[in-house]
């Protein structure tokens, strides 16, 4: 296997092989910063998406590795497993389970003091990530929320929209009482302690395990939840996919129905991590030999 070149700057970063260099991989002290990128239909894509990331991890100063999760898409999986080495991990299972899920079975993997999650498209520029840490530390901060309405951000987000995430707002602020002005930007970071906290009971599998991750981080008493501007290099369409809307408003109210009503987030210590081990599919394997089949797999997650 070739190993991957990723300019940084003036310089080079390789993304060495896991077969060239596992004993030393092992051997390396936990990362002070893990980041699950959740990947769907990207194909080709992937590769260039998670060399950009690589480069921009590269430039924080800080140790890292990325996650990366396929939700049941077999051709991301095999364009993105050449790309696996000491620092990048490569996952993928048979069935497609949505966002949520996928973060959380990534979150489950993380190993850094600090963690991450970003949108496998990039559309979000990776190089917030080292300011976000910047902020993090800077205000002792639990977590830091990328946020479409910072008065900073670089978004083209149209009037309509603007509108309808507004609203949302207001229904999630009247609900939990979570001071934040967008919830739903695929990127965010928060201290180990936190993602734990969250992944033993969090459920949600699609769209709102963001809302989920914010309510329950503040229901558990980490209360200094702050926002950071971002550059997205999308254009957002004036409409919503109202199948979309349908499943984060569903999600919403059965999240506050777990937390307000049945205190079921109380209650289950461990719930959310043993729904997720019963309700994963059969991991995504590569023909090249048994060496990659899914026995190999499940010890990676389990190292």
């Amino acid at each position: 296997m070739v190993a991957s070149t990723i300019p940084v700057g003036v310089g080079t970063v390789e993304l060495v092989p896991a077969e060239a260099d596992a004993d030393v991989a092992a051997a390396e002290v936990c990362p002070q910063l893990s980041v699950v990128v959740p990947a769907y239909r990207d194909g080709e894509r992937i590769v260039g998406n998670i060399e950009r990331l690589a480069g921009a991890l590269s430039a924080t100063g800080l140790t890292w590795e990325i996650i990366l999760v396929v939700d049941g898409d077999l051709d991301t999986f095999n364009a993105a497993w050449p790309l696996r080495g000491s620092q990048v991990q490569v996952f993928g299972y048979q069935a497609n389970k949505g966002k949520g899920f996928a973060l959380r079975y990534g979150m489950s993997l993380a190993r850094g003091e600090l963690v991450t999650f970003i949108d496998s498209d990039m559309e979000i520029g990776p190089e917030e990530i080292g300011r976000m840490a910047r902020l993090l530390a800077l205000y002792e901060a639990d977590v830091v929320v990328g946020s479409k309405r910072h008065p900073l951000s670089a978004v083209q987000y149209p009037l309509l929209r603007r509108f309808q995430s507004l609203c949302y707002q207001v229904l999630v602020r009247r609900l939990f009482r979570v001071r934040v002005r967008d919830t739903q930007t695929g990127l965010k970071m928060m201290r180990s302690e936190v993602a734990m906290r969250v992944l033993d009971v969090a459920l949600v599998k699609r769209f709102a395990f963001d809302l989920e991750l914010l309510a329950l981080a503040r229901h558990f008493g980490y209360q200094r939840i702050i926002e950071a501007p971002v550059r997205i290099d999308h254009s957002f369409t004036s409409t919503t996919n109202l199948r979309a809307v349908f499943w984060v408003l569903w999600d919403t109210a059965a999240i506050f129905y777990r937390l307000r009503l049945r205190r079921w987030y109380d209650r289950a210590t461990m719930g959310g991590r043993v729904v997720l081990a019963a309700t994963l599919p059969g991991l995504l394997t590569t023909d090249p030999g048994p060496e990659l089949g899914a026995a190999t797999q499940t010890e990676a997650r389990r190292g």
